[in-house]
This record gives C-alpha cells, sequence and structure tokens, in this order.
C-alpha cells in the first residue's frame, strides 16, 4: 500500500509539471533592457528615459496583446564609455533580454555598438546624435533621434535658402564640436548657394573679440555664425552688439542654455540657433504622453529626452508582436520598421538604421529665452531681426 501511494505521488507530481508546462505561454517573460546614465551629471535625463520605456512596457502589458509579460532590466551607464561597456555585457548576457533602448551620450553609444553586434542584441538608440554611432549599418543597431550632423544641414537651409541671406562670416572655438558643427553649416550655405566671406577659429575662454569682430563687420555679412558652445556666444553677441554690427547671430544646439542669455544679456534678443527635437507638447503624441506619464505618477520628471525613449521602446516591443522575443529574428523585424506612428511622428529607418525622421526645431532668443521660432514675435525680415 505504501509503495503504491508513492507511485501515484510521483505521477501526479509529474502531471502537474506537464500541465503547468502546457500552460507556459501565459506565464513566459521577455526581458526588454534600458542602459543610459542613472548616476552622474545627466542622471536626471536617464532616469526620466527610463521611466518612459518603463511606462511604454506597462502599457503593453496592460493591453494584453502579447502571450507573454514584458519586464525592463535597467543598468546604469553613468555617461560613461567604459562602464557602458561593462553594462551592455551584462545584457548581453542574460539571453531573455531581447531588445535594449540605449544611451543619452554619444561616447556611451559608440563603444557598445560592437558590443550589441558581436553578440545580436538590438540596441535602439534613443538619444546619443553622433553621426557614426549608425556607419557600419550593423543590423542590430537603429536610432529614432536625429542625428547631430542634420541640425547644421538645416541650419544652413534655413538661413540661405528660407531667409534669402547670401553672404556668410564663420567663427569658431577651435574644438572638434565647435569647428565640425562650422563646417557643416558652412557646407548646407554653400550648397544652398551661400558665401562664406571668412573663417576664423578664437579660444575657448577668450574675452576679447572686438579685433576680430571688427575686421567681420568691414565685410558686411548678412549673418554671423559661431560653432561652439554658451560662454564664448554671449560675449561674441554681445560685442557685436556694442559694435552695432547689423548682421544676424546665429549659432549651434551647444548654446541653446539660461547661460547664454543670462551672460548675453539684452543684446541676446534675436540670436537664433537650431536644436535636435521639438517642445513635447508640440509633437504629435506628446500631449498624450504628458497625460500618461503624469497617470502613472513618477517621482521624476520625463525630462526632455523622454519621447524618443518611450517610441525606442515600442519599437521594440512592435517588433516582438511581429517575430515573438528572438533575438536574431527581431533585429531584422526592427530594421525593416516603416511608418511607425509614435509621439515623434512617423519612424521609418534607413539603410543604415537611421531614422529617416528629421526633427530640427529652429529657436531664437526672446526677451530672455529660448522660443521655437514659430511661436516668437521676431522674425528674419529683410536680412534684419524684426517684431513680427
Amino acid at each position: 500500500m505504501k509503495k503504491w501511494f508513492i507511485s501515484l505521488t510521483l505521477v501526479l507530481f509529474v502531471l502537474a509539471g506537464v500541465l503547468s508546462g502546457c500552460g507556459g505561454s501565459t506565464s513566459k517573460v521577455a526581458k526588454i533592457g534600458f542602459v543610459g546614465p542613472l548616476t552622474g551629471g545627466n542622471s536626471a535625463i536617464g532616469v526620466g528615459m527610463k521611466n518612459s520605456v518603463e511606462l511604454a512596457i506597462n502599457q503593453a502589458n496592460a493591453a494584453g496583446k502579447l502571450p507573454y509579460k514584458l519586464e525592463l532590466v535597467a543598468v546604469d551607464d553613468a555617461g560613461d564609455p567604459t562602464t557602458a561597456v561593462n553594462a551592455a555585457n551584462k545584457l548581453t548576457s542574460d539571453p531573455s533580454i531581447v531588445g535594449v533602448v540605449a544611451h543619452f551620450n554619444s561616447g556611451a553609444a559608440l563603444a557598445t555598438v560592437p558590443v550589441f553586434h558581436k553578440n545580436g542584441l538590438s540596441a535602439v538608440i534613443a538619444a546619443a546624435i553622433h553621426p557614426n554611432i549608425t556607419k557600419d549599418g550593423f543590423k542590430e543597431i537603429t536610432r529614432v533621434i536625429t542625428a547631430a550632423d542634420i541640425q547644421n544641414e538645416v541650419a544652413g537651409n534655413v538661413a540661405a535658402k528660407d531667409w534669402g541671406l547670401k553672404t556668410f562670416a564663420v567663427i569658431h572655438d577651435k574644438t572638434d564640436y565647435g569647428k565640425t558643427n562650422a563646417e557643416q553649416f558652412i557646407a548646407s550655405v554653400k550648397n544652398n548657394g551661400g558665401e562664406v566671406v571668412s573663417f576664423d577659429g578664437v579660444s575657448v575662454g577668450q574675452q576679447d573679440f572686438s579685433a576680430l569682430l571688427t575686421t567681420i563687420k568691414s565685410k558686411n555679412p548678412d549673418m554671423v555664425f559661431f560653432g561652439g558652445v554658451a560662454t564664448e556666444a554671449a560675449l561674441i553677441k554681445r560685442q557685436m552688439t556694442e559694435l552695432k554690427m547689423a548682421s544676424i547671430f546665429m549659432s549651434d544646439s551647444g548654446i541653446l542654455s539660461d547661460t547664454f542669455n543670462k551672460i548675453a544679456g539684452p543684446a541676446a534678443d534675436g540670436t537664433l540657433a537650431h536644436g535636435i527635437g521639438k517642445p513635447l507638447e508640440d509633437l504629435p503624441g506628446g500631449k498624450d504622453f504628458i497625460k500618461a506619464y503624469a497617470d502613472a505618477k513618477y517621482a521624476e520628471p520625463h525630462e526632455a529626452y523622454a519621447p524618443f525613449a518611450y517610441d525606442a521602446a515600442n519599437i521594440i516591443i512592435k517588433g516582438i508582436e511581429q517575430v515573438g522575443p528572438d533575438r536574431a529574428k527581431l533585429a531584422d523585424a526592427i530594421r525593416g520598421i516603416t511608418n511607425f506612428q509614435g509621439i515623434l511622428g512617423e519612424t521609418t529607418f534607413d539603410e543604415k538604421g537611421q531614422t529617416r525622421l528629421k526633427i530640427i526645431t529652429t529657436y531664437i532668443s526672446e526677451d530672455g529665452k529660448w522660443v521655437p521660432y514659430y511661436r516668437s514675435t521676431l522674425k528674419v525680415k529683410d536680412k534684419q531681426i524684426q517684431k513680427n
């Protein structure tokens, strides 16, 4: 009797395991990774991005369209390339992670691209903008944010084509960042028939630009463009005003900060710059996202790059819907996604994995604040900044 009871117990135990396995399709878990700066100087941005990925995952789980539960695995890259590689290795070593929303910092992204490629794990780059991130065209690497060089292409198009400016004096701060922006702007204005009358470098930390600006004033350019960041740009603009220069002043996204407006003071008014992205409330799905994020009651604000992270997560989820949580199939599915309707608009990837969606906004400084040009009362008319 005792032997019979033991045998029956074993049979029931095995049957229970089989039945549990048969019902396992509804309890399977597919994991989506996030890697970004959760500590360090950019941690507020990173946490906002992470929360946005989590929001997309929670919404997908609540919709119940997938036969398994999605989970988030978030790791910190601290904005540091070495830390980022270690984080990427951690994500790729977990076979249940099928896709990753990756990086705010370009240095971190450039360091991990080979890691994701080698391990066949899809990484959708959310916010890192260096052009070389998608240079090799690895099928595992896609990007939902516009690359950095596009903003300078757009700046040149707007200045020379839309506003009809003809002559340009270009200054840069001798850094790779500033000089590259300046050179990209020059290429764009030349493609639009513009003439560059001067090209000069200044030093970071330099205070007095009066001699250079006096020389430039004698050439009477329609626009002075500066490649660099806020402090030098603000001093240049202030000194242009002191010299009563009539030229319009424009720079790159490196000056889009309160620092520029504070240093330049009243002279800041009418300064132009281009930035990647758009105010969230003006994006196609921006207002819905703002409400959903508020309803989720996150303790931290979503910050500027939330829409990019949110769309990146939903693109991964879309790929999983198509082919399931299979790394190899998912890489092809994500690359092949076309006309994805997200917060940012309609995303389609090119042959390198770069989004074809170019979101660049022209900003103008008005009354001490950066305002989208399309909302401003200041406009470029007859080669001058005028009140509309």
